[in-house]
């Protein structure tokens, strides 16, 4: 989940932390040395006494071979080793100072050697498949960045601020997906919501993804680049049909702005943008809503743009149903447009703050979809907030696509 003012900027192209930050974190300890081997002196102590009181009828020292096994849960190889070196010399010693048979103090320290090096073990075992947890999800999470880029994003037309939530607390990425593209034609938004859950899911929305960023910059029409989304969707679809997997549809919501006081969509069959504008907040009409994508074969009318107002100052918010279907314990939807009435005087990202907040309020914390919200606002006209070599790097990534 990511929002912010757009100071965040600055960090958007922060590395991630790596493989060798992942297994520091796990080989490091979760309890301090001092605090470690001063409560063991001290139970130890505390065991000793007991069994000194106890006298021959009842032992209690030889059960300290125990805290080896409970120090390599949470502790260090390292601190496991000096626990079990500490425990050896007292259970041991023990035993030989003990009036016992001789077989029986043999026993005795056979098997407190043999407890705490199999409490070494399991310390070696634990932190060896917890640092491969780590890269494996150092891995994941460098693949999923590439899925979705970090917001806010700033471009010559809007900076766009956004929030993310998969419904599945351990992954990055979901079934909802966003972009935002600078291309000679302006800038191309997309948010869309793939048909179900999972990696398949996943799959879907990154085939989608994947097309947008290179049509965004080869079309010269918003029509065009739905077209590509289309023929992408339908690949995959055959694809997926091959390897016995279902086929999906994505609903999506395109955007282009030029600079101007309007902004350029084309919805399929996805929700409509809400805008912020002087203390009123509401729904856009789009009359010309078509089919999700993967869909038009179903369908025997072209997709068409049509244009919105989207003046100064203005915000124009965009979600997907994750946000309007969120429900209460009463089982209510969520009133977005209500809620958004509230904060129509707010910055973009304070919005977001609000809406976040507010979603987690309403719902208990229980999320039955993935979440994805992006607010837009119009680049300053006085250009201090863009980006110089945008425009020029999109013109040439153009130039390389279509062959110029």
């Amino acid at each position: 989940m990511t929002f912010g003012p757009q100071r965040q900027l600055a960090t958007r192209g922060a590395a991630l932390p790596g493989t060798d930050a992942g297994e520091a974190a796990v080989r490091a300890p979760r309890v301090g040395n001092p605090a470690l081997f001063g409560g063991l002196a001290l139970l130890t102590a505390l065991v000793v006494l007991l069994d000194l009181r106890t006298g021959e009828d009842l032992r209690l020292v030889p059960l300290l071979v125990v805290v080896p096994a409970l120090v390599s849960v949470f502790g260090t190889i390292r601190q496991t080793v000096g626990v079990s070196v500490l425990i050896m010399i007292v259970v041991v010693g023990s035993h030989l100072v003990s009036d016992g048979m001789f077989w029986d103090v043999v026993t005795g320290v056979v098997v407190t050697v043999l407890a705490c090096c199999l409490g070494i073990g399991a310390c070696a075992l634990r932190i060896r498949h917890a640092t491969q947890i780590a890269r494996l999800r150092s891995a994941a999470v460098a693949l999923q960045r590439q899925i979705l880029r970090p917001l806010p994003i700033l471009t010559d037309q809007i900076l766009a601020h956004g929030i993310y939530t998969p419904i599945e607390e351990d992954r990055l990425v979901g079934g909802d997906i966003y972009e935002v593209v600078q291309s000679p034609y302006g800038t191309r938004v997309i948010i869309g919501d793939v048909q179900g859950k999972g990696l398949a899911a996943i799959g879907a929305g990154f085939a989608v993804l994947g097309a947008f960023r290179e049509a965004a910059i080869r079309e010269p029409t918003l029509t065009g680049v739905v077209d590509s989304l289309e023929d992408a969707v339908a690949r995959h679809n055959v694809f997926s049909a091959q390897t016995g997997e279902a086929e999906r549809f994505v609903t999506a919501l395109v955007l282009g702005f030029d600079g101007s006081d309007r902004a350029q969509a084309v919805n399929c069959g996805h929700l409509s943008p809400r805008l912020l504008h002087d203390g009123v907040a509401g729904a856009v009409p789009l009359r010309r809503t078509s089919v999700p994508l993967g869909l038009a074969e179903l369908s025997r009318e072209a997709r068409a743009a049509e244009w919105l107002d989207f003046p100064p100052g203005a915000t124009l918010l965009i979600c997907t149903d994750g946000v309007t279907e969120a429900r209460d314990a009463s089982g209510a939807f969520y009133p977005l447009d209500a809620r958004l009435g509230r904060w129509a005087e707010r910055a973009p990202y304070e919005v977001l703050e609000a809406l976040n907040a507010d979603l987690d309020a309403f719902s208990g914390g229980v999320r039955r979809d993935d979440i994805a919200a992006l607010a837009l606002r119009r680049t300053a006209a006085d250009g201090l907030d863009r980006p110089g070599a945008t425009g020029h790097g999109a013109r040439r990534a153009a130039e390389t696509f279509s062959g110029r």
